[in-house]
């Protein structure tokens, strides 16, 4: 079956896990998640695949090891294209609708201080200023973990002091659970979407790249 959109059942469940987000209610409500919100995500990324690459569903449930929130469950499903070690495009339903989005989540040290290196210069710092004001421009939001201050190095004056303080960055863009995510249209927005994000990751994937560091 080829992808129709997300039925209101998707909603509806998400909407009941974040009243009652526990196993019991998992549990009752298993088999509508697997019809109403993983086949549909699936056969979603599917048809997104020979443009952007295959992407990876994330589980339902909840790393809790570390956490202060013991809620068992995730309340949304995503879907994430690697295209580099944590660098790469993100789609997501929930409760609130569809969010999708492009970017790096997460950046280890070496990765970190290659992003810096290349945002201070301005040979490539300046290229990214202007991919970021381009999709702000145009509507995305820009996201990702922040210092509160400048980084250690880094003048409070430097002219992409903004950028500099990220430590990961991406461009979303949010939508409302209106009728159209009942339909096809649903590609559509998220192929555009993924699109304009595209000179984002592609500068990531050049200056940032994937870790270098032995894993552990």
């Amino acid at each position: 079956m080829g992808f129709t959109g997300f039925p209101d059942e998707a909603f509806l469940f998400y909407e009941g896990l974040e009243a009652d987000n526990s196993k019991t209610y998992f549990a009752r409500h298993k088999q509508l998640y697997e019809d109403a919100v993983r086949a549909p995500m699936l056969a979603l990324t599917d048809e997104l695949a020979a443009e952007f690459g295959a992407a990876q569903l994330f589980r339902p449930y909840r790393d809790v090891r570390f956490s202060k929130d013991k809620s068992p469950y995730k309340t949304h499903q995503g879907a994430f294209v690697d295209l580099m070690p944590a660098i790469g495009l993100y789609v997501e339903i929930s409760a609130a609708g569809l969010f999708t989005a492009g970017g790096v989540y997460s950046t280890a040290s070496d990765q970190l201080a290659r992003y810096r290196a290349a945002v201070d210069e301005d040979l490539s710092g300046k290229p990214l200023e202007a991919i970021a004001s381009t999709l702000v421009a145009e509507g995305y939001e820009l996201g990702g973990e922040r210092l509160k201050t400048r980084p250690r190095g880094f003048e409070e004056d430097h002219p992409r002091i903004e950028l500099l303080r990220h430590k990961s960055l991406y461009a979303g863009m949010r939508f409302e659970p209106e009728e159209w995510v009942h339909t096809a249209q649903v590609r559509e927005r998220v192929e555009r979407t993924w699109r304009a994000c595209g000179p984002l990751v592609e500068w990531l994937c050049t200056h940032v790249r994937g870790s270098e560091l032995p894993r552990r």
